[in-house]
């Protein structure tokens, strides 16, 4: 049976590193994701051809679709494009009404949120320009050390952190090509590579003001080691989402949501 004559809304978020699609009909929410290729589009239809295929809901022309992401004029089907910003906001507090500050780190940014009760974004910071402290740093890193992103966590569990000192990428892959020539191990050196980027988020979340409760979204953000290191930091308490990599596409489907009633 489908359900093509129900309201139902749908949120894409486009990424630098993955696509993610959100199906909501006022009760449940259906998710997908996928690696974003080089075909925006491409990666928006294929998005959409999953999430109909995994709920039973008959997407059409007529489908509310909404887009945010950085590929977010790619989707000609959308009905409307909206900011990443504020659909992450949006998202987290849908995951967590208490949520007041949200932390999301991408595959090739991270900002910090200071979010209102209702979901809205009171300030925010955003840093775009440098791949310290984002996806594409462990992604870059990972690959020094001759491992894959999702290892780094296990790698450095319990380790003696190395300091990391460069603040840039380019010069971190120095350093730590430098540091293994030293004999240091890979273990201690993934738990730097760790405490590092914990590092660079809590240098953009000093920019607003964090009040409980804090929570870490993104790709980056299943990432126990690095959560726990910025709750060390920050000195509140974290939370993730199991779904907290599509807190965007959450949001996004929350706003077309809203638009059909």
């Amino acid at each position: 049976m489908t359900a093509g004559n129900m309201h139902f809304s749908i949120g894409i978020d486009i990424g630098s590193v993955c696509t993610k699609g959100a199906l909501f009909d006022g009760q449940k929410l259906f998710t997908e994701i996928i690696p974003t290729g080089w075909n925006l589009r491409e990666s928006g239809e294929n998005i959409l051809k999953r999430l109909s295929k995994n709920s039973g809901f008959q997407i059409n022309d007529k489908s509310i679709i909404t887009a945010t992401g950085y590929g977010r004029d790619s989707i000609p089907s959308a009905s409307k494009k909206i900011t990443e910003i504020t659909c992450h906001a949006k998202g987290a507090h849908y995951f967590n009404p208490g949520v007041r500050t949200v932390i999301d780190v991408g595959g090739q940014d991270s900002k910090a949120i200071a979010v209102g009760d209702k979901g809205q974004v009171l300030e925010f910071i955003m840093n775009d320009r440098c791949a310290a402290g984002t996806g594409r740093f462990l992604q870059v890193m990972s690959h020094v050390l001759g491992t894959e992103v999702d290892e780094l966590e296990a790698l450095a569990r319990g380790a003696e952190p190395v300091t990391i000192n460069s603040m840039c990428a380019v010069f971190a892959e120095s350093e730590v090509i430098s540091l293994l020539a030293r004999g240091i191990s890979t273990e201690s050196i993934a738990a730097g590579i760790l405490e590092s980027i914990a590092g660079k988020i809590i240098h953009l979340t000093g920019r607003v003001n964090v009040e409980d409760h804090v929570i870490f979204t993104g790709g980056v953000s299943q990432n126990s080691v690095i959560r726990n290191a910025l709750g060390t930091r920050i000195g509140k308490s974290i939370s993730t989402h199991p779904q907290g990599q599509f807190a965007g596409a959450v949001g996004a489907a929350l706003f077309g949501f809203e638009s059909l009633r």
